[in-house]
Formats: structure tokens, C-alpha cells, sequence
């Protein structure tokens, strides 16, 4: 699909590359020991806004280095981002004693080994809490640190099956359709910085002590399905794949256009739905016995759809959208990656930022997603090269050069 109006992407805004820019959790220190997508995405959003992140990775790196596009290492440079890169071989016997010496200043921790497992390094979170009284501990996982299925594999594809994501997704005579993203990770990431934020004010302005952050994949995804269970339980039925058309409100799908292209419309109130039917030229079924409410346009969705999608077919997408929005009709196109990178408004609102990469030039992804007026978010560093920063943050930590010399000359550390 070309861009729209036909116009070219013009150079993406670099506003959020802000390097030595300080944040408003500034002096707050993370070790990240976690891998792949909920952990990262809960720490780079820390890292926006100013907290030193100390990513712990083993010899081979984060697995997220390892999903790579042409080479390159997309999905670590987006989550990667204003982190600091410690390299150590975990199975080394001074691993262990190492990572100790680590703890003491942080604020933050954050692992997702499988529960279990940080016991049986040695540091158990009251081990953790003796070598830093209000360290904030949080603890990823697929499915809690207890319940019968806790020991089982934590990956988000499973978490999205059984929490009843994919059930509900996709259309009534096909197969479930899984995301495709990584949703239950990102979700996670998200309740879990928050829950880091909301735990460390206890520290903070309370006095309180360090605590441990339970936080699986599966009950932030399972929240943000809504009011599935008591839906369940009012009408004894699940609720059914329909596609892009919605079970609570009508008009609501994606209608194909004159050029092939897709719309989104959405009518979730009555004087909406209303607006529709006139600006189609079909007022008279406003009153009609079918669509007269709510509650009617969805139970005769389908031929509300045909309608709709009738009207819409006969323009193009641009012209689409023009047209309901002069009739102040709530729609908008369907966008692949190549439209939005080329509209006004993700141009006009920073949406897309670029920082030097020494793969691609520039490399671009998404700006900090909330927008602090007084001590806004930045891009302060690029991802960091496994081992960029070893050295650095072991002096931070107080390892002496002849220390640090000696890990490195073990193979214990590896720098970049």
C-alpha cells in the first residue's frame, strides 16, 4: 500500500535522541538479569526516563540479540535502548559472587529465570534484600512463582492460548488466531514497571523496605481482557470469534475499499451509529426494527456490515476517510507500516524517533509512548554492544583495575 497522498517518507525526527540528558529517575539504579521481551520492555521504559540500567547478560547475550532482520539486531536496538551492557559467563564459579557484589546501591532487580532458579544460584530474594535492605525485586515468569504451573515453560504464545486471548481472536469459522506480537510480554512489562514505580515510592517517601514483585505473563494479559468472566457468567456463553466486528457495540469493522485498501469505523454510541446511517444516505434506518438500538445493530451485525461496506466500497481509501470525517464519523485507515511512516500526524507528533546505528545509519523506533511535560522521557543511548560497558559498571561497583583485569583475564567477564 503507497503512503498517503502518494507522498514520500521524509526524514524521521530525531527530538527524542536526547545523549547526557537527565530523567526524573535519575539516580535510580537497575540490575537486569531478565531476557527476552517483558523484562527488557519494563526496563527500557525505566531507562527513558533516566534510570541506569545494568543489563547482566551471559556469554552468548540477551536472546533477543539473536532475533536478527538481515543481520541486524532490530528487536535488541528497540528494547535495548539508554541500557549499559555487563557481560559475564554465568557458569563460572566466581559468577555468583560476582553478581553480589553487584546488588548493593541497586533499586531495582529484575530476573526471569524460571522460578526456582534463583534459589538455587544462592541468591534468594532474602539474600538479595540482606545485601540491599530496599531493593525492589521483580520477578518475571509465564505463570506465577507458585500454583501447580509454575515450573512450566513461561513463553507468551502459551500465555496467550490459555488466558483466552487467541479464543477470542480471529474469525468464527477459522482456527483461533494468535497475536502477532509479542502482547502478554509487552503487557507485562508495562504492569511491571509501574509496579516497580509504585513499590520503590514505598521505599522512598515511606521509609519502607525492599519488597519482591510477583509478576507473571498471564494475570496482566488475563486484566486486560475486560469483563470476560462476569460476561460468562450473566449469559452462560463464551464469547465467540467475529472477526473485526465487535460483541458489544454496532457499526464497528474494517471495510475493504474502491483501491483495495481498509477502513476502520466505529459507532460504540447511539448518536454515532445514527450519524452513520445519515451520512450514507440511509437515515430511514434509524428507526428500522433491526438497528433501532444497540443491542439490535449487533444482533443483525452482518447485514449492517453489508450496508456499510457497500457504501464504502464504491471510494477509494483516501476518499473514505475524507468523507466521514467531514460527516465528524469516527474512522480511519488501516494502516501498514509504510502509511504510518509517512503520515502527517506520526511526522507532526514525534511518534518516530531515529539515533545514529552503525548497521543501518539511522535507525528508526518508536519515541517514549508517555509524554511528561516537565521531565519528559528521552533516547538517551543506542543499544549497547555485548560487554560495551563491563568495565565501567564493575569500577562503578568498586572493583579494583587488578580485579577487574583478573575477571576479564578468567574469561568470568567478557568486554566489548
Amino acid at each position: 500500500m503507497s503512503p498517503p497522498d502518494g507522498t514520500a517518507a521524509s526524514p524521521l525526527p530525531r527530538a527524542d535522541y536526547t545523549p547526557g540528558v537527565a530523567g526524573p529517575l535519575d539516580g535510580v539504579r537497575v540490575l537486569d538479569l531478565s531476557r527476552l521481551v517483558a523484562g527488557n520492555t519494563l526496563t527500557q521504559h525505566l531507562a527513558d526516563f533516566g534510570a541506569t540500567v545494568d543489563k547482566v547478560e551471559p556469554r552468548d547475550g540477551d536472546t533477543l540479540r539473536g532475533w536478527r532482520v538481515r543481520g541486524v539486531e532490530t528487536a535488541w536496538k528497540v528494547h535495548g535502548r539508554g541500557k549499559r551492557s555487563l557481560c559475564i559467563d554465568f557458569r563460572h564459579k566466581d559468577a555468583i559472587p560476582l553478581i553480589r557484589r553487584l546488588v548493593p546501591g541497586a533499586s531495582i532487580f529484575v530476573e526471569s529465570f524460571r522460578p526456582g532458579t534463583l534459589e538455587a544460584m544462592g541468591l534468594p530474594p532474602e539474600e538479595l534484600l540482606r545485601l540491599e535492605p530496599g531493593l525492589v525485586i521483580i520477578r518475571i515468569s509465564g505463570w506465577g512463582q507458585d500454583g501447580p504451573y509454575s515450573r512450566r515453560p513461561g513463553f507468551g504464545t502459551l500465555i496467550e492460548g490459555f488466558a483466552g486471548f487467541a479464543d477470542m481472536n480471529g474469525f468464527a469459522d477459522r482456527e483461533p488466531v494468535l497475536p502477532p506480537m509479542y502482547l502478554a510480554d509487552t503487557i507485562s512489562g508495562l504492569t511491571g514497571a509501574f509496579a516497580a514505580m509504585a513499590a520503590l515510592r514505598e521505599v522512598e517517601m515511606r521509609g519502607g523496605q525492599g519488597q519482591v514483585i510477583d509478576l507473571p505473563l498471564l494475570d496482566p494479559l488475563f486484566t486486560a481482557l475486560g469483563p470476560q468472566a462476569a460476561n460468562y457468567r450473566l449469559t452462560g456463553r463464551t464469547k465467540p470469534r467475529t472477526g473485526s466486528r465487535s460483541t458489544g457495540a454496532a457499526p464497528r469493522n474494517v471495510y475493504r475499499t474502491k483501491d483495495d485498501g481498509w477502513v476502520c469505523l466505529s459507532a460504540s454510541t447511539q448518536g454515532m451509529a445514527e450519524r452513520v446511517l445519515r451520512s450514507i444516505g440511509r437515515g430511514e434506518l434509524v428507526d428500522d426494527p433491526r438497528f433501532r438500538t444497540n443491542e439490535l445493530r449487533v444482533q443483525h451485525g452482518e447485514e449492517l456490515d453489508a450496508i456499510i461496506g457497500s457504501f464504502v466500497a464504491q471510494k477509494t481509501l483516501e476518499e473514505n476517510v475524507a468523507f466521514f470525517e467531514a460527516a465528524e464519523v469516527t474512522i480511519g485507515p488501516v494502516n501498514d507500516i509504510v502509511r504510518f511512516m509517512a503520515d502527517r500526524h506520526v511526522h507532526a507528533r514525534g511518534l518516530l524517533a531515529e539515533y545514529p546505528d552503525e548497521d543501518m545509519g539511522q535507525f528508526p523506533m518508536h519515541a517514549v509512548p508517555a509524554r511528561l511535560s516537565g521531565t519528559p522521557g528521552a533516547i538517551r543511548t543506542p543499544a549497547p554492544r555485548l560487554g560495551q560497558h563491563s568495565h565501567e559498571i564493575l569500577a562503578a561497583q568498586g572493583l579494583t583495575q587488578a580485579e577487574i583485569d583478573a575477571a576479564t583475564a578468567s574469561g568470568l567477564v567478557v568486554s566489548a
